[in-house]
């Protein structure tokens, strides 16, 4: 699973390092702002795709031909990251990197959810998801240096080049060892159970996601550039700070994924803990000194890195609530798809906040002393906003109970 991810998440959980080089190389012509809409572009577009990529090859005839699209997928990114090195100007990035990398991408990631899926059906599969989650964290903390100095020694045209192969090579040695799933756990192809659109719970939990991931990607793509340009910080440490983002996501996503199969905490608690820590984090430690205090932006990116990343380890409680609701109305559900659909959700977040982030480069205070007065002033409040945000599910179960007990 982890060499698969190196192609998957790699490049867009360490895309601030890229963004950076992009910016400090300019080697493409167009708006320099612009290159920080490519990362969150890439999450975004490949999230967005995962509902109709899942959905199709969950019931269509594509279900029994999942490895070979997986292969496809790892064919077209890998052509995406080679072709992209001989690119000129902005908007080819973006095309070639943010958009058909992308797909690639969710190509090869959606057949190999499925398959975890099915492999963990019973009281373990959140526990699955997280260790899955931790996998990408362990790629986003281990990639830095690597791509960093690649980067520096090899400029980033090469540097492209040389990371398409080395994409190429381990996301085919990870689909060649991928065991074949037992005949009894297969699933075979049904007809589209709809009927999960019908329940609110399904909306609340769809709308908390799209407002926490839309501030999600700001940090993963501004980081390296706020440490080298703000703090003025090396080019070995500003990369030091996106490692020091991923890190804690390897412990806090199977961690959060335990609460939800455990049932320690509900899934809205369990959401409210990685949310509204998440908040605090952004807005007592990266908003107020970091510019002037580097410890403080270490503390921000290890607690924020802990606590956000966890979220998407909670999406199984809330399939196990969505699976209760459906047991309760005699309904039919199916796991894999639904998560697919908590993928898209997150990748509506995704694009509107890297659409967003441009216009929102811009200081709030005017005094430059406080981290909310330089140029991602704007970026800060609306990430710790968003984040809070993020755990309204929380807040509504609350109303309602309080509403279900006035009835009593």
């Amino acid at each position: 699973m982890e060499s698969l991810e190196v192609e998957g998440s790699s490049l867009a959980m360490t895309f601030g390092i890229w963004q950076d080089a992009y910016e400090q190389q300019q080697a493409v012509r167009g708006p320099r702002s612009v290159t920080g809409i490519i990362g969150t572009t890439m999450n975004g577009f490949m999230y967005l795709s995962m509902p109709f990529l899942s959905t199709y090859m969950e019931h269509g005839r594509w279900a029994k031909r999942r490895k070979a699209v997986a292969l496809a997928g790892t064919c077209l990114a890998c052509a995406s990251f080679f072709l992209s090195s001989w690119s000129t100007e902005v908007w080819h990035l973006v095309v070639l990197q943010g958009l058909l990398a992308a797909l690639g991408n969710a190509m090869l990631y959606v057949p190999t959810t499925l398959w975890l899926d099915e492999w963990f059906k019973d009281s373990n599969r959140a526990t699955a998801y997280g260790i899955q989650f931790s996998i990408k964290n362990i790629v986003g903390t281990s990639c830095p240096f690597l791509m960093q100095g690649m980067l520096e020694h090899l400029g980033f045209r090469t540097a492209l080049r040389v990371w398409a192969g080395i994409a190429l090579f381990t996301s085919l040695l990870g689909l060649f060892l991928i065991p074949s799933l037992p005949p009894d756990t297969r699933r075979r192809p049904t007809k589209v159970a709809w009927s999960f659109l019908r329940h609110r719970t399904f909306y609340i939990y769809a709308i908390a996601n799209i407002l926490f991931s839309s501030g999600y990607g700001l940090p993963q793509t501004y980081l390296p550039s706020y440490a080298s340009q703000v703090v003025h910080l090396s080019p070995t440490l500003s990369s030091l700070t996106l490692v020091m983002f991923n890190a804690p996501g390897i412990l806090s996503c199977t961690g959060f994924g335990l609460l939800s199969d455990r049932k320690i905490v509900s899934a809205s608690t369990n959401t409210l803990i990685s949310a509204g820590s998440s908040a605090i984090c952004v807005l007592c430690f990266w908003a107020i000194k970091s510019n002037t205090v580097p410890a403080l932006l270490i503390i921000f990116s290890l607690g924020y890195g802990f606590f956000a990343s966890g979220y998407s380890s909670t999406w199984g409680g809330w399939i196990k609530d969505l699976e209760a609701e459906a047991a309760q109305n005699n309904e039919a559900i199916n796991s894999g798809m639904l998560y697919g659909f908590m993928n898209g959700a997150r990748g509506i977040g995704y694009v509107a906040g890297g659409l967003g982030g441009v216009g929102l480069l811009k200081p709030v205070l005017s005094n430059d002393h406080w981290a909310l007065g330089t140029k991602y002033g704007g970026v800060m409040v609306f990430t710790g906003i968003t984040s809070a945000l993020g755990g309204w599910g929380m807040l509504w179960n609350g109303c309602k109970g309080m509403r279900r007990r006035a009835q009593t």
